[in-house]
């Protein structure tokens, strides 16, 4: 398999590398993706050796000065202006209509580039869009609108370099005193968008059942120490946003605290190589009202047989991008995936064929 990266004009990606954000935040993977393909043994100079074609740009570097978030509005305009540059350069994207071209969307819902689920199932996924295929977070176990599209899941972004200076000692050795966590968005009063909760109240069900159990840990506001937290704690808490997929199941995995993901209906990335029901929990939003019951019969039980699944290093390797490739890490698996949507006969081109880094 051979990825042909365009060399686009610099307002669309690294132009937005002056705010350090960019290539930290969650929706990240976009500029992660892009270094790693650049250096690449997968990748080719000469385009009509190509499998797939993929297009650079970061759309998720425009900061809302009002809540610090990734405004993402602007970014169907700026990725079809993309589109519209190569289509009249090279001849690549009319020859496919688009078929054999790979684009990142790690937001909330996909390509339906919204926040808010009901605005995001109305716009839908852009029309130009749609025969291509799409690196996305979002993922649902059903039909989803956003969904509807060639779709890769991969890990909500966390950066490694930011993990790295808490992974000595391993996790497996570490004192953990805090038996579930939660750092984060707690409404606890939560507001009416037509019709819509934030995070359909679950967050709001925990603050107010658990506040002020001692057994939970929970804080609203974010604080220094958010990793040494993870570090001491046995069950991460990792309910839905706005959208079912969280950042925090990534982190809780690379920390070795057993992910508690409450977000009916979510999929899960990579779900062909990790086992993740014996690597996590998965707890409906209508148990809710029994977590401290289930987290403590679990904690009596099977806790144990959790742990050294979830510490297992090649786990933790392929949920984190890191550059350069690796074998076994998130991008490696993405591409993996990506050689199998172009038959058999690339298998000795595949990245099980190519040297990375152990």
């Amino acid at each position: 398999m051979q990825i042909y990266v365009y060399d686009l004009p610099t307002q669309f990606n690294e132009n937005w590398l002056v705010d350090k954000r960019c290539s930290n935040h969650l929706f990240a993977a976009e500029v992660a993706i892009h270094r790693i393909l650049l250096s690449s043994p997968l990748r080719t100079l000469n385009p009509d050796e190509a499998d797939f074609f993929f297009l650079p740009v970061y759309v998720s570097c425009k900061f809302s000065p009002k809540t610090g978030f990734p405004s993402i509005g602007h970014a169907p305009r700026t990725i079809h202006s993309a589109v519209s540059l190569v289509s009249s350069v090279m001849p690549y994207w009319n020859r496919s209509k688009g078929s054999d071209h790979i684009f990142v969307a790690t937001h909330d819902f996909g390509a339906c580039f919204h926040s808010m689920e009901h605005f995001a199932v109305a716009h839908g996924i852009p029309e130009f869009m749609q025969n291509s295929i799409i690196l996305q977070t979002f993922g649902e176990r059903t039909w989803h609108k956003c969904q509807e599209v060639e779709n890769i899941q991969i890990p909500p972004y966390v950066s490694p370099s930011a993990m790295s200076p808490y992974m000595l000692p391993p996790p497996q050795v570490r004192k953990r005193n805090i038996f579930a966590f939660f750092r984060g968005k707690m409404e606890i009063h939560p507001k009416n968008y037509s019709g819509h909760l934030y995070s359909r109240g679950v967050r709001t069900a925990i603050y107010h059942r658990y506040g002020r159990n001692k057994l939970f840990y929970l804080r609203r506001q974010r604080a220094e120490g958010y990793q040494e937290e993870l570090l001491r704690s046995i069950f991460c808490l990792c309910p839905l946003g706005w959208a079912p997929w969280s950042p925090r199941i990534v982190e809780s995995v690379v920390f070795g605290c057993v992910p508690v993901i409450i977000a009916d209906n979510i999929a899960l990335p990579y779900s062909h190589v990790l086992n993740w029901s014996s690597i996590s929990l998965t707890v409906r939003e209508a148990d809710v009202p029994r977590l401290a019951k289930i987290l403590l019969h679990v904690a009596a039980t099977n806790l144990t047989a959790i742990q050294k699944n979830l510490w297992r290093a090649e786990n933790r390797r392929a949920l984190l991008f890191l550059e350069p490739l690796h074998t076994g890490d998130a991008t490696w698996h993405l591409l993996d995936l990506l050689s199998r949507k172009i038959g058999q006969s690339h298998d000795a081109r595949s990245p099980q064929a190519v040297t990375t880094k152990k």
